[in-house]
């Protein structure tokens, strides 16, 4: 087994990673994936605090994951614990002292926690140890708890977690905090970017941002396997593709809230106006500082192109928004194909599809079943055939990011048009 000296050296060495990380799903999901390397767990989760209650962030188990086919993800269901005895999670959160179990199934009866074994009776694996470490900020706020399960040995059996690592793991937890802290900022100032784009447009809420940014990583994640992308530049990517896909409407916010806000469909000159969001937002990233910058610039121009050509804004000049390339009536040509960024047809698919799955003034909620026919009947014509096949390939994974972000659908109720959407009718 490695020495505490060997750990501590491993710890030192996660924290100039998790220190690259920019996005905070990202980070959540490393800070998950470092723990239980630096402590040889083989199964855990990180929750984050929502009010009086944790929420499930991401759930990983290398057991159940070697069951998978080569791309497939773990789908784990989306829940929340209370804050206070009952869990040792919770437990965790409410003392903000760690609580090392060596054994879920031989807790006393008088312990201020417990645990249930339906959990593992619906899972089919069998947890054993588990180290609950809360992740508190030098002020004393709770952001969250970081659970790891089943410490293993090197011929692979599950033992207890030592007073050892115990000692590591608050010092992982001290460090995984201060990047998460940065990382909470970074998010918080995207949404407030959003809530730009949402004081006229109603529609573009913190859930519904997060959702498309979350389905779109999922879409790149496996596209960008298929092609063989080097796993350290799907990993970069994966970080800056989720901030891009948040702001890939902030362009909204050049457009007048007389249309954004009008209750109802837009009139043709309207639409027009509408249209001019894109080139607009993309217009924002054009003097580029970072490769964050030339995403978003791609994300945010072309997630209204279509792949048979007939999306907007085509060819324009990001500066001036007008036409290089027109057709006989001198308006610009809609890109085609290929000619989309593969960046801007993943996140067209993302935003169509929670956009139907979501309820608007002037239309209901699609079911899921109507909403995936009509993803399906689209492919080839608004969206690429290919990332379509993948779309439903993750889609058990698009399905957990849409409960993960579910829990404020009901306040998205604009009343502004989609000009982009089918007909519901």
């Amino acid at each position: 087994m490695a020495s505490r000296i060997d750990k501590l050296r491993n710890v030192i060495g996660v924290d100039s990673v998790l220190n690259k990380i920019q996005d905070l799903d990202i980070l959540l999901e490393r800070v998950l994936l470092e723990a239980r390397r630096v402590l040889s767990a083989n199964a855990g989760s990180i929750y984050r605090k929502q009010g009086d209650k944790l929420a499930v962030s991401y759930s990983q188990n290398d057991t159940k994951a070697a069951d998978l086919k080569p791309g497939e993800k773990l789908i784990y269901n989306f829940f929340t614990v209370p804050i206070g005895p009952g869990t040792t999670s919770g437990y965790a959160a409410l003392t903000g002292e760690l609580v090392n179990v060596r054994n879920v199934y031989d807790i006393p009866e008088d312990a201020p926690y417990g645990f249930d074994p339906s959990y593992d009776a619906m899972s089919g694996y069998r947890t054993a140890s588990t180290l609950s470490i809360p992740l508190m900020t030098n002020m004393d706020e709770m952001l969250g708890v970081l659970q790891v399960i089943n410490k293993k040995d090197t011929l692979g059996r599950s033992i207890p977690f030592s007073k050892d690592d115990e000692l590591i793991a608050i010092h992982f937890a001290t460090n995984a905090t201060v990047a998460l802290q940065r990382a909470e900022m970074t998010r918080t100032l995207l949404e407030r970017m959003t809530k730009m784009a949402e004081s006229s447009d109603p529609k573009e809420t913190g859930p519904h941002v997060n959702r498309v940014a979350g389905y779109a990583l999922e879409i790149y994640e496996r596209w960008a396997s298929r092609a063989g992308i080097p796993p350290k530049k799907i990993e970069r990517t994966r970080d800056i593709l989720r901030m891009a896909a948040m702001l890939h409407d902030v362009g909204k916010v050049a457009i007048s809230d007389v249309i954004l806000k009008k209750p109802g469909r837009f009139t043709p000159e309207e639409r027009e106006i509408m249209k001019t969001h894109a080139w607009k937002g993309a217009r924002y990233f054009a003097d580029r500082q970072s490769d964050f910058d030339e995403l978003a610039e791609i994300v945010a121009l072309n997630h209204h192109e279509n792949w048979d050509g007939t999306g907007y804004p085509g060819h324009i000049d990001v500066q001036t928004g007008k036409p290089t390339k027109t057709d006989s009536d001198g308006q610009a040509i809609g890109k085609k194909g290929k000619e989309i960024p593969i960046m801007g047809r993943i996140v067209s698919l993302a935003d169509v599809y929670d956009a139907l799955r979501s309820r608007r003034v002037y239309k209901e909620k699609w079911t899921e079943d109507d909403t995936l026919r009509e993803i399906r009947k689209l492919a080839g014509s608004k969206f690429d055939p290919e990332l379509v096949d993948i779309f439903f390939e993750v889609l058990p994974s698009i399905q957990t990011v849409s409960a993960r972000y579910a829990e404020m659908e009901a306040e998205e109720n604009g009343d502004n048009d989609d000009p982009d959407l089918p007909d519901p009718s």
